[in-house]
């Protein structure tokens, strides 16, 4: 049997033309690559299309399935690339009758049944955590004996049958150690990270999980409901070991894509005193928490090839960060970005939501001054969408406020359909205008001259970047 999967581009990229006719910049797609190692391993023949790596249109993904002609081939879907995947299936569809279709991930495990129902050409949803599933339902495919026993599923009890049935969820995979490494080998060509216009991972580069879940209940997000909360972690052996093999085929950077982690301080120490005692001249990028970002344990960071953190600051109003159940307040972003900076971070960014429901445009506008305050590099503005299994959604279908039926596709932007907060439009103006003032600031110029002065890996970014004779954007210009 031969199972191909694909990674869809997100909705809104493929009108893009500009998108379509360069490189666009993206990380690996390690759901599949953890899944798609599970059945190699076992003798499947498998294959990935990374569709956003690609650039390809929804054409040419199709033209690549009829090209590799799988017996399975399933998809690892986010909201924002449901409509891409159910167009590619669809089309695939038609012209291969007998071609089980396949999704799973966060959109598919939280919308299992209505994904059934509306598309008539995808057939199995695999819900949750998937690695052992695929394996049983390759199993129950390849004998016929139906997906019954397979924990995690939702199928139709017969073709074209409105009649649909879901199977007990799996359980959790507690121990991560037992699970293979992913092999990056089956991705087809090179990656590199994108940063406000620039390559920040010059080197080989590839992504990384340490651990899986959160703890947290932020209001915005969906996955608490797709772990129930429940963090788990890898050893830091096991961590290290795949450093290591990764670092012996020629990888040099690597970026953290964990849910959260810097949950355990005296884990990520330990992990970095560990590549330091390697001796491993790697560099690497990671999202932490700023209520989990001491100095000590970002000074072990950087001794170990820290480059670039990524916080999660939100707000500058405390109303709007307890109405996010976020749990921290504007003064620990604050310290934990001096603590960054102290320790000599090369690149610091933080994220920001604003639109929330009941959110005054005194509130927004102290978000956006507050980030200027805050000695960031680039900071990443969100206008704030409710999606499918986030309480937020919960919330507002509960208040009558949101039709789950017209946007459980799509997600809702909050300020265009709560009437008790800034509109939409306003709030794109206003962040549009901060833009334009905050990387003309002289004080932000002098700071990043110095700071690239100081820093080799800033310069071997800026170099390299105009080593690959493309137009420098703004972004780039603006940030190094």
């Amino acid at each position: 049997m031969k199972f191909s999967f694909i990674n869809p581009a997100l909705d809104d990229m493929l009108t893009h033309e500009q998108w379509r006719k360069t490189s666009f910049l993206s990380s690996p797609p390690m759901g599949i690559l953890y899944l798609a190692t599970v059945l190699k391993t076992k003798g499947l023949d498998v294959s990935i299309l990374d569709q956003s790596a690609k650039g390809f249109s929804i054409e040419e993904a199709v033209k690549w399935v009829r090209k590799e002609n799988p017996d399975v081939l399933g998809f690892s879907v986010l909201t924002g690339t449901g409509l891409t995947a159910a167009s590619i299936a669809n089309e695939v569809k038609k012209e291969n009758p007998d071609m089980k279709i396949v999704f799973g991930g966060y959109h598919a495990t939280l919308n299992a049944e209505r994904i059934l129902t509306k598309y008539p050409c995808i057939d199995i949803i695999v819900r949750g955590e998937g690695e052992y599933t695929v394996l049983e339902l390759v199993e129950s495919l390849e004998k016929r004996n139906g997906l019954k026993n397979v924990l995690g599923v939702t199928f139709r009890q017969k073709e074209n049958s409105h009649s649909i049935v879901s199977t007990p969820d799996r359980p959790f995979i507690m121990n991560l150690d037992s699970l293979l490494f992913p092999d990056r080998e089956l991705l087809n060509g090179d990656y590199h990270l994108g940063l406000a216009g620039a390559h920040v991972a010059t080197k080989k580069f590839t992504s990384i999980i340490s651990s899986r879940g959160c703890p947290y209940r932020c209001r915005f997000c969906s996955c608490r409901r797709m772990a129930h909360s429940i963090w788990r972690k890898r050893s830091v052996e096991n961590l290290l070991e795949e450093i290591l093999f990764l670092v012996s085929k020629g990888y040099k950077q690597f970026m953290f894509v964990d849910d959260s982690f810097t949950i355990d301080p005296k884990r990520v120490i330990r992990f970095c005193r560990m590549v330091k005692k390697e001796r491993m001249d790697i560099e690497w990028i990671f999202e932490g928490r700023v209520d989990r970002s001491s100095y000590g344990m970002m000074r072990e960071a950087v001794n170990a090839g820290a480059r670039i953190v990524f916080f999660g600051i939100e707000s500058a109003n405390q109303r709007i960060l307890d109405y996010y159940n976020k749990q921290i307040t504007p003064e620990q972003s604050k310290r934990a970005i001096e603590n960054a900076r102290n320790a000599g971070i090369d690149v610091v960014s933080g994220s920001f939501i604003v639109g929330a429901p009941s959110e005054t445009k005194e509130e927004v506008e102290n978000t956006l001054k507050f980030a200027q305050q805050l000695d960031l590099d680039i900071p990443q503005f969100n206008v704030l969408t409710a999606y499918p299994g986030t309480d937020l959604w919960d919330s507002l279908k509960m208040q009558g406020i949101l039709d789950e039926d017209k946007y459980w596709e799509t997600g809702a932007i909050v300020s265009k359909i709560c009437s008790d907060t800034v509109f939409y439009e306003e709030i794109d103006q206003m962040v549009r205008e901060y833009f334009q003032g905050f990387f003309t600031r002289p004080s932000y110029m002098l700071k990043q001259l110095a700071r690239l002065l100081r820093s080799s890996y800033r310069c071997r970014v800026v170099l390299d970047n105009l080593c690959r004779a493309k137009p420098i954007s703004e972004g780039l210009r603006q940030t190094f």
